[in-house]
């Protein structure tokens, strides 16, 4: 599948495409824009007056004339010297996705880059040939850089390229795609490795992958309402209309309407002497809602920031003009990305909450464990503890990165965002939060079957029959980790969401 993208105008649909495996094509109305770009930029060298990234210096050295022989060696020299990144290699639909926002910003005409600059990147991305990019290094101010650095370095032919499930050195994967490597011209360089493409990208990944997770919590949170004869009650319209959040609203009516039809919830309409439930069912509502409430708000700075450009100095070729800013600074980013930090985190917290609960016979009414034996048997006792480790480490986590900074490059950029840690972060935190849904679509369905013949709602039955195809009723205490592993699985790949269909659950990206 390609996209054709609309440099300023691309949806998070179209980019989380692109990071779950779609190639990417630009619309051809945008060359016009890229070649007066182009021009201006050699209108500038050719007039010789200093502009910095052009004919100058960087950072502290921007004060330094570069002589028009050498702004080649400039361009090429910038990014062999900051590609100086450390750590594990970013993953390939990451980096994927960052070749995709460096694109469409490039794109628009205000970068200065040359019509095969564009399409060398272009073809990358076409040919599914992906950089390998370490994943540390980034402040997130005066761009990207390191990580972009080595994206770029690729493309000259130095560094080394993910090509299908191997790495191959950058010059050679270029020789055998038919490519030739790049020779940078004024402020390409400089355009290429400036700007919040990285921090953009892995941002962009934990809020798609947040948005599953958030969802298959709300499959799961049902279910635990109902394995714990839990009420409905709660979830009442009228309640939340009052306090008038969106998300709030819209969450309990997903968790009414996915308990519509419980036979397991009519069995105890009458009779129930419990008053209230505990806050992990009772509040659902609110802590839920609050986090789509937020992951909503991080979609739209995300969306915003992924369709800007943010690289520095910047072409306005209508006035022949090169205008250094901060659109590299990556506050917004940092911002959004702590943001989905805190989702993230919650969403974990309170489901933890609800496995504790089942668990425990005086809160739930089920065999302690969720064990028909226990003693002899442990049942769900350390998959338990493992949702609290889980949920402890995210804790550690969720600190914001945004309230820190630290100088670099001799105090000339003197305040950063740290975008790049808050987002690198939540790929990590979100499989920590997956595996704790797991565990609790595992303990959740297992409550349920103690109230056999009694049935859960028609979805949430659909749930546990394709849970049950997977992982059979524990009787006796087995091997715990293949079950564990199987329940992940179903929560990773958004099975849960597909089951109920997606007008049971709010999105958080559409």
């Amino acid at each position: 599948m390609t996209l054709i993208l609309k440099p300023g105008a691309v949806t998070l649909a179209e980019w989380q495409a692109i990071y779950r495996g779609a190639t990417a094509a630009l619309d051809p109305a945008c060359r016009p824009a890229i070649a007066r770009s182009a021009a201006a930029v050699a209108a500038i060298v050719a007039k010789g007056a200093p502009v910095y990234g052009i004919n100058t210096g960087f950072g502290k050295l921007a004060s330094v004339r570069i002589d028009a022989a050498d702004l080649e060696t400039l361009q090429r020299n910038i990014v062999l010297s900051h590609a100086a990144g450390t750590g594990g290699p970013m993953p390939v639909p990451v980096a994927r996705l960052m070749m995709a926002l460096k694109l469409a910003s490039l794109a628009q005409g205000a970068s200065g880059v040359r019509p095969e600059t564009i399409d060398l990147l272009e073809a990358l991305l076409a040919r599914d040939l992906i950089p390998v990019v370490p994943s540390q290094g980034s402040v997130g101010a005066s761009g990207d850089l390191a990580p972009l650095a080595h994206m770029t370095a690729a493309m000259i032919g130095v560094g080394a390229f993910h090509v299908g499930d191997r790495i191959v050195p950058a010059a050679e994967a270029l020789a055998a795609a038919g490519l030739a490597p790049l020779v940078l011209g004024p402020k390409e360089g400089l355009a290429l490795l400036n700007g919040t493409q990285f921090s953009t990208a892995n941002a962009l990944a934990g809020l798609f992958e947040a948005e599953r997770l958030f969802q298959a919590a709300l499959v799961t949170g049902a279910l635990s309402t109902d394995a714990a004869r839990g009420s409905d009650a709660p979830f009442d319209p009228r309640i939340h209309r009052l306090r008038r959040h969106r998300g709030q609203i819209a969450v309990a009516d997903s968790l009414r309407g996915l308990m519509t039809g419980s036979a397991i919830r009519a069995s105890h309409l009458e009779g129930d002497d419990r008053v209230q439930d505990p806050y992990c069912l009772r509040c659902q509502p609110q802590v839920m809602g609050a986090a789509l409430d937020v992951l909503r708000q991080a979609a739209t700075t995300l969306e915003t920031e992924a369709n800007g450009v943010s690289d520095n100095p910047l072409i306005f070729a209508e006035d022949g003009e090169a205008l250094s800013g901060g659109n590299f600074h990556a506050e917004p980013v940092a911002f959004a990305a702590d943001m989905i930090a805190l989702a993230v985190c919650e969403i974990g917290s309170i489901a933890e909450r609800r496995i504790a609960m089942l668990v425990d016979p005086a809160l739930s009414g089920l065999p302690a464990f969720l064990t028909p034996k226990p003693g002899l048997n442990s049942g769900f006792m350390i998959p338990q503890v493992t949702a609290a480790a889980l949920v402890s480490e995210n804790k550690q986590r969720a600190t914001p990165a945004s309230v820190d900074s630290i100088p670099t490059s001799a105090n000339q950029e003197d305040h950063v965002s740290m975008a790049a840690h808050g987002a690198r972060r939540l790929l990590a935190m979100v499989e920590n939060a997956t595996a704790v849904i797991g565990i609790e679509l595992l303990a959740a369905a297992q409550g349920c079957d103690f109230h056999a013949p009694l049935a859960s709602s028609p979805g949430l039955e659909k749930v546990r029959t394709r849970l049950r195809a997977e992982v059979p009723h524990l009787d006796d205490d087995r091997h715990f980790h293949p079950d564990m592993e199987a329940a992940i699985a179903l929560v990773r790949a958004g099975v849960l969401a597909e089951i109920v269909g997606a007008a049971a659950l709010p999105a958080v990206t559409a």
